[in-house]
């Protein structure tokens, strides 16, 4: 198989960046941003930049007959994924391959539920340190798509199709022969950083330096450490490393989601982070002080909204 048309859904930060990114390396009328009515004049009439220029990007409406997508990457929020699922319908053929790109560690399962555990390869979006405000995006580091099979065996050849595509277009990739254990590892990351971020109110920088706040993040990050044998995909102390090893080579004045959603008084992905943290361990009668106190604080940032 081979991959000639894409469809994006979803234009925040992980959208646009990637989105613009190919829109260089194909033709316009090959890559469709998924969008309706209201949000496509407002693109049109507001323009998006990714680092101050302009993307030029070829909108389409859920409903269009336009046909089905070789790729369809879904770059939303996990509040918006059943929206973005049904957007999605016409996108979807027998043939098509999904990439989720949302944080956590459920999205691939959800999706596959409607269109089929077959089409979903896993992945994740990890290394990138960009800003997105309005809709100007900024970033230093572009960071990469990791994909890889499921469970399925007969994924392998869409994971080569995949591949060929992104090194067609240049796309920063990798291929992880074990992407359950990746997905665990970002979503690791993503307890600690984002959420330590969000309650110390700091940047970047102020988790790659000593301190309380890099202290309070890897302290969540061990609570996940020790989730992962529990759920049965243990992470060890080395993929603990790796993933800081990730963050240091981040733009220090970089902000995760979660804190650039604090900030702009928008509800946050903690029921994903933290919240999945401490309703597992419920369920293995385990208790995470760190997750739970990084948990209520976001949760009293949010009531003021």
């Amino acid at each position: 198989m081979e991959i000639k048309t894409v469809s994006i859904v979803g234009l925040g930060a992980l959208g646009v960046l990637f989105g613009n990114h190919l829109s260089k390396h194909m033709a316009k009328d090959s890559l469709r941003i998924v969008a309706d009515k209201k949000r496509t004049e407002k693109y049109l009439r507001d323009s998006i930049f990714c680092n101050g220029e302009r993307c030029e990007f070829n909108y389409t409406a859920p409903d269009a007959s336009s046909g089905a997508a070789d790729l369809l990457i879904i770059a939303v929020k996990a509040g918006d994924l059943d929206a973005a699922i049904e957007a999605s319908k016409n996108q979807v053929g027998p043939d098509t391959v999904i990439l989720s790109l949302l944080n956590g560690i459920i999205s691939e399962e959800i999706i596959g539920s409607t269109f089929g555990a077959e089409k979903v390869l896993l992945s994740v979006a990890q290394g990138m340190d960009a800003v997105k405000v309005g809709n100007k995006l900024t970033y230093e580091n572009m960071g990469m798509i990791c994909f890889g099979a499921g469970v399925l065996k007969e994924q392998d050849e869409k994971v080569d199709a995949v591949r060929r595509f992104f090194e067609n277009t240049s796309l920063p990739h990798e291929v992880a022969s074990d992407m359950r254990k990746r997905l665990w590892g970002k979503f690791m990351l993503n307890v600690g950083v984002n959420q330590t971020v969000a309650v110390f109110e700091c940047d970047y920088g102020g988790i790659q330096r000593r301190g309380a706040a890099q202290d309070t993040m890897i302290a969540a990050m061990e609570e996940v450490l020790l989730l992962s044998e529990k759920e049965g995909v243990p992470l060890t102390r080395s993929d603990l490393d790796y993933w800081l090893g990730v963050l240091n080579g981040l733009n220090p004045q970089g902000k995760p989601s979660m804190r650039q959603d604090l900030e702009a008084g928008r509800f946050s992905e903690v029921e994903l982070f933290s919240g999945t943290v401490l309703a597992l361990g419920r369920k293995h009668g385990l208790s995470f002080p760190v997750n739970q106190m990084l948990y209520d604080k976001i949760k009293a940032i949010e009531s003021s909204f």
